[in-house]
């Protein structure tokens, strides 16, 4: 059964992140389960690229699409030890203690998160991120407390095959959306499906 569709979006909720583990020789990932980041307090990402126009005659004789991901922030309340370690390369000393070090190697992830909708919520997938260490600051305390965030840079770019992101719709199947968070979502086309795109692309040309 289809889902409804929504006229509206507003809030932020269910952030998670899937480690990219390996690559296969033809540039496919691999990725971890994903795992909850508590306390999303917002995220903004802006779109990557431009289309460009190539002139032929005396007109635009073809548009070059060049989407090159997205780039933007994610502001969380705290960022949990796992992200540091698994994401941001810190490590765990023998007493408990986590270490930063400048050889540290950063990791790439899937960012899964759902924006609310007015009649179901709109989940999303990033397929290859990377993220860059948040500042430290706070304050001392007042007569009002004030939570302090942390805010993580955000860079989205494209899988080797060309993929950048996924998001449900109302055409979304209640299976794949219900199992949205267990595993990263692939994307399926069938070969009927491509010879009716390949098709329409024809008749419209």
């Amino acid at each position: 059964m289809a889902l409804k569709k929504n006229k509206v979006k507003f809030g932020l909720n269910k952030v998670h992140y899937a480690k990219i583990t390996s690559w296969s020789d033809d540039g496919v990932p691999t990725f971890a389960t994903p795992v909850r980041i508590p306390g999303a307090v917002s995220l903004s990402i802006d779109a990557e690229g431009e289309a460009e126009n190539f002139f032929a005659d005396n007109g635009v004789y073809y548009v070059i699409n060049n989407n090159a991901g997205y780039t933007g922030e994610l502001e969380i309340a705290l960022v949990t030890t796992d992200f540091a370690t698994e994401i941001l390369g810190e490590k765990l000393d023998n007493n408990g203690v986590l270490v930063e070090r400048n050889d540290a190697e950063l990791a790439e992830f899937a960012l899964l998160f759902e924006f609310e909708g007015d009649k179901n919520k709109i989940r999303h997938v990033l397929y290859r991120c990377s993220a860059s260490r948040p500042a430290t600051e706070s304050a001392t305390t007042e007569d009002e407390t004030e939570v302090k965030t942390e805010t993580l840079s955000i860079k989205a770019t494209t899988l080797p095959d060309g993929l950048v992101k996924s998001k449900t719709c109302e055409n979304t199947d209640e299976t794949t959306y219900n199992n949205w968070y267990k595993s990263v979502y692939i994307p399926v086309v069938t070969a009927a499906a491509k010879s009716v795109s390949t098709t329409k692309n024809t008749s419209a040309s």
